[in-house]
């Protein structure tokens, strides 16, 4: 099972950047997906979740409004379009694929998890 997320970058605030994370050995279609932030000393951060055919997404409080999650299954690829991105956006970005058919944030509810990209919003 592999994961890759991909797109993050430096940007100053207010702008805007788009995240893939692309499957490789299995069907993205089948599976909710996650994405999640790390940043060094706090815990990993559940920011959106979308269902396996997109018919359900959920969002953090501190992206609602700014962020928005999709997939195109036929491309085996999920986004998450980040818009009027803050300083505090600023983190490695990782994607993970759901244990169960339940849209979640809670991490303990993913089982495989990619490589992350790394977001940095300067001010």
């Amino acid at each position: 099972v592999q994961l890759q997320a991909s797109g993050g970058g430096s940007v100053q605030a207010g702008g805007s950047l788009r995240l893939s994370c692309v499957a490789s050995e299995f069907s993205l279609a089948n599976y909710v997906i996650g994405w999640f932030r790390q940043v060094p000393g706090k815990e990993r951060e559940g920011i959106s979740c979308i269902s396996s055919r997109g018919g359900s997404t959920h969002y953090a409080d501190s992206v609602k409004g700014r962020f928005t999650i999709s997939r195109d299954n036929a491309k085996n690829t999920v986004y998450l379009q980040m818009n009027s991105l803050k300083p505090e956006d600023t983190a490695v970005y990782v994607c993970a694929r759901g244990a169960s058919p339940y849209s979640t944030r809670r991490p303990e509810s993913y089982d495989s998890w990619g490589r992350g990209t790394q977001v940095t919003v300067s001010s």
